[in-house]
């Protein structure tokens, strides 16, 4: 509240202003009193009949640690900045999607709660993919993944498909997402694709690049018209061996044929998956890398689409079920 002096500062201030500003021609509805970038051309469209959409974006995990001096021996559960700033680049809002199991779990939401209340997910990139997650022994430690996450994802997925949601996936997201569905990995492209590029330097980092050459009639191909080859960045040692079934390969790595995006066929109803093996969220200037606008609008409108008509999936592989027995399966062969 304003005491009797500082109101009367104000009113005199204001007045003052006024007058300056009537002198110099302008009225009170011409001046724009709010700061440019909150000025109505500045801010996205939103009306009370188009509320923003609301995505939900899969975390990662760091967990517990004894030795951590912050958090000590807690699981932490985060995004990281620039894929959440991605998808509110066009105005959607960003829920992460906690894990709702776990010794410190409490009441009784789960990830069916969230996939009935937001609009569709994100899955983030981050940790390898536990090769016991599609069957297979690690052939080096280095190579064991997150398997924790992994079930934690694979529940996500799951519980998004059947609300008939949309699901993108990046990097790491991709590849959860083609074990889901039935696909294997490579748990490294160079050891295990013969004549394979660099995919991942860990000194460049997000700055590492490639081409990819872009599959002619495919929904990536109608996004991106009469650009057959194009700039990636590329953060990955991992990458699609056989591709799951019910999806298409909408782009190679070039020269050496890594899948780099998969779409699901859109036939029978089924809903939107589709997924990038690069980070669009980690775009370069637009002189060296693919725009990342309309991976993004793509999928946003098929949120926006599923807000009216949701198509859910029946989850014919009962992913966490699949997963589990893998997971068995692969640690009796470690024994």
């Amino acid at each position: 509240m304003l005491d009797s002096h500082q109101a009367k500062r104000t009113a005199a201030l204001c007045g003052s202003f006024l007058q300056r500003a009537g002198k110099r021609g302008v009225t009170t509805e011409s001046m724009t009193v709010l700061p440019p970038w909150l000025q109505p051309d500045r801010m996205p469209s939103v009306t009370p009949s188009q509320p923003r959409l609301k995505i939900g974006l899969s975390a990662c995990f760091s967990h517990a640690d004894p030795g951590r001096p912050l958090f000590t021996n807690k699981t932490l559960q985060y995004v990281e900045q620039s894929i959440a700033h991605w998808i509110m680049s066009a105005g959607a809002l960003v829920v992460m999607v906690p894990c709702p199991t776990g010794e410190t779990a409490r009441g009784d939401v789960t990830l069916k709660h969230y996939a009935e209340w937001l609009d569709g997910v994100v899955m983030h990139g981050g940790a390898d993919v536990w090769p016991g997650s599609y069957g297979e022994v690690p052939l080096k430690d280095a190579w064991l993944g997150d398997r924790v996450r992994d079930l934690y994802d694979l529940a996500v997925v799951e519980a998004f498909e059947q609300a008939g949601k949309p699901i993108f996936g990046v990097c790491r997201g991709l590849q959860l997402i083609n074990v889901a569905f039935g696909g294997t990995l490579y748990q490294d492209i160079e050891t295990q694709h013969p004549g394979a590029l660099q995919h991942r330097n860990p000194s460049t980092y997000d700055q590492h690049f490639h081409e990819v050459d872009i599959v002619p009639g495919t929904r990536l191909a109608r996004l991106y018209p009469e650009q057959p080859r194009v700039t990636v960045n590329s953060i990955h040692h991992q990458g699609i061996k056989n591709l799951a079934p019910g999806f298409d390969i909408e782009a190679w790595s070039y020269p050496d044929g890594v899948p780099e995006a998969i779409r699901r066929n859109p036939s029978h109803g089924r809903g939107y998956i589709a997924a990038t093996q690069w980070h669009p969220e980690f775009r370069a200037s637009a002189a060296v890398t693919l725009d990342d606008s309309p991976l993004l609008h793509d999928f946003l409108a098929a949120c926006s689409r599923a807000r009216v008509l949701p198509r859910p999936g029946h989850s014919p592989l009962q992913i966490r079920d699949r997963a589990e027995r893998l997971l068995r399966r692969a640690l009796l062969r470690r024994r």
